[in-house]
């Protein structure tokens, strides 16, 4: 819009000049029409770049964690319900989402807890098999931010481990329990050859910090599209989740045409791996990929994107 007020006046003052004419100023006028900001793209031409997580803790959770069930169990009793419906994640949840997946032909991000992916390596490798990405999401539920540096690296390398060991992919990406990194975790990252994590929620577009001297990229997180949150916290409709997250994409797609923008959706394997999740997810997606533009990218390729691409945002 000022590029548009700066020419409406540099060109009336030259015509008035009687410098130019205003057969001239017409195509110079559809010339400035069609300028769009240098950054309002993505390097490959994309107008809007969707990033889909499918996390993969099933099977890693510790005795009576959080469930659907009122946490009344007495002490040293197993809550044996709330365990069923972690196993569906992984029986259920998972096996529905990757036939979703194929069947709208995108690809998406999933981040691993170590030790499900030793409980259930035929899925982990199948998963990276299908064409996804394995990602790092420590070796058990734990928080971070009040762990020793020796013993968070540890923690973290011991889960990287684990899927380099089931799935033959090395890890470049990290998102910490409840996004509850310590001041050490992104130096931690750098040293164990990581490109990229996602605990941050402070912009809409991927962005590059230095960690270690290095260029580090930022691929931000988003709660408010977290099935979890949505879904189980809050109790959430299939068709709200639907409606919410159709509202943040419409909002997102129109800033994009002047604007660098990323829309994240987070999926877990015992919430959005049930039939009506499915539905809910397919019906998303669809929606999504009837405007012109839009791209569906694993965090690794939105990370090695802007790392390589000068325009990127930099803090």
């Amino acid at each position: 819009m000022n590029d548009r007020r700066n020419f409406i006046k540099q060109t009336g003052l030259l015509s008035l000049a009687g410098i130019i004419g205003a057969n001239q100023i017409a195509v110079a006028e559809k010339n400035i029409q069609g300028m769009k900001p240098t950054r309002s793209k993505w390097a490959d031409g994309s107008r809007l770049v969707v990033s889909a997580t499918m996390l993969f803790e099933a099977g890693g959770q510790p005795d009576n964690a959080p469930s659907p069930f009122p946490p009344n169990m007495k002490p040293g009793y197993k809550d044996l319900p709330a365990a069923t419906w972690y196993e569906y994640g992984y029986k259920e949840g998972i096996p529905r989402m990757l036939d979703n997946w194929d069947k709208l032909g995108i690809k998406v991000t999933t981040h691993m807890v170590g030790s499900a992916v030793l409980r259930n390596p035929a899925l982990a490798k199948e998963i990276v098999d299908r064409g996804h990405e394995a990602s790092g999401h420590g070796m058990n539920w734990k928080d971070e931010y009040d762990m020793s540096y020796d013993d968070e690296k540890k923690f973290i390398k011991d889960g990287l481990d684990a899927i380099k060991k089931v799935t033959g992919q090395t890890a470049v990406g990290y998102n910490a329990n409840f996004l509850r990194r310590s001041e050490n975790t992104l130096n931690i990252l750098q040293e164990l050859g990581c490109i990229y994590h996602i605990d941050d929620l402070s912009r809409d577009e991927p962005f590059i910090i230095k960690v270690n001297q290095k260029d580090f990229a930022v691929v931000p997180y988003t709660v408010r599209n977290n099935d979890l949150g949505m879904i189980e916290l809050r109790n959430f409709s299939p068709d709200q989740f639907v409606s919410q997250i159709k509202m943040e994409f419409d909002q997102l797609y129109e800033e994009s045409a002047t604007k660098r923008r990323q829309l994240s959706i987070t999926f877990h394997d015992r919430v959005s791996g049930t039939p009506q999740m499915t539905k809910a997810a397919t019906e998303l997606i669809t929606y999504m990929q009837k405007h012109p533009g839009v791209a569906f990218k694993r965090k690794d390729e939105i990370a090695e994107m802007t790392l390589k691409d000068p325009t990127s945002v930099r803090e």
